[in-house]
């Protein structure tokens, strides 16, 4: 049997009151683990090509949401908008080649009725369902994940190698996990070009969940590097590499899955 790995990585707060995000969107690649290096070998020249184009550091962590706001560290590069817009879109072409599959959960939480709803344990058990899902038994896998959130993740998924309640139309059955190996692992994004594409693409779905889905505008520094018909040519872009799981969701036609319905 095959095994595979999978990465998280996740944009907005896992609170489920709106104060500090509107959405929770949770990430999750996975590959076979016979694609692993061949899936690094990409990244590293990507970001080799990214340091003698642009001088971005191969060491230097790519997080999405500062690099698009020119924040942080990020301002010494002294990029202009057209630079950084450049190197966004070399980016994207990169995570589109390569050989693994991505599962997008979004939590609308606007929609949320209930206080003790737990916005991280549904983003959760609703992606390792459909990374199971896709397995159709035929792999095991293991989760690595930044540091951030790694207690809460790890009990969840305890709690669903043994109970895991699916909603039917007979009523509710009990379908626990069986193809996740070991305790969900850490590790420091800074050091896994995995987690930061997780973070690249989870960065992506929230905008276009907010920008097209919903029709909101686009923060003013975002607006500055990037419009609205880029951000739906990032996922097209995706999509054409065949890296979605678009199977994860009938209502949403590039596959996001997004609760409460």
């Amino acid at each position: 049997m095959d095994t595979y790995i999978v990465y998280f990585d996740e944009t907005g707060d896992d609170g489920a009151n709106t104060s500090s995000s509107k959405e929770f969107v949770l990430t999750g690649m996975y590959m076979n683990a016979d694609s692993w290096q061949d899936n690094f070998n990409k990244l590293k020249t990507c970001r080799r090509e990214l340091k003698n184009k642009y001088g971005l550091h191969m060491s230097q962590e790519i997080h999405t949401k500062h690099l698009v706001r020119d924040k942080g560290m990020y301002r010494d590069y002294q990029w202009t908008d057209e630079q950084r817009r450049n190197l966004l879109i070399d980016y994207i072409k990169c995570i589109a080649s390569l050989d693994m599959k991505v599962v997008n959960v979004i939590i609308n939480k606007e929609k949320i009725i209930n206080e003790d709803y737990n916005v991280l344990e549904t983003a959760l058990k609703y992606n390792i369902q459909r990374i199971e899902n896709d397995s159709e038994g035929k792999w095991h896998y293991l989760i690595i994940t930044d540091e951030g959130r790694l207690a809460p993740m790890r009990k969840i998924a305890r709690a669903i190698r043994s109970y895991n309640p699916i909603p039917s139309y007979a009523g509710v059955s009990n379908k626990p996990i069986g193809g996740l190996i070991e305790d969900i692992m850490a590790k420091d994004s800074a050091e896994s070009y995995f987690i930061q594409t997780c973070d690249f693409i989870s960065f992506f779905v929230d905008l276009y969940f907010r920008a097209i889905d919903k029709s909101e505008e686009l923060p003013g520094r975002v607006e500055k590097v990037i419009n609205k018909e880029f951000i739906q040519k990032t996922i097209v872009t995706f999509e054409h590499g065949k890296i979605l799981n678009l199977k994860a969701s009938g209502n949403h036609k590039h596959g996001f899955v997004i609760y409460p319905k």
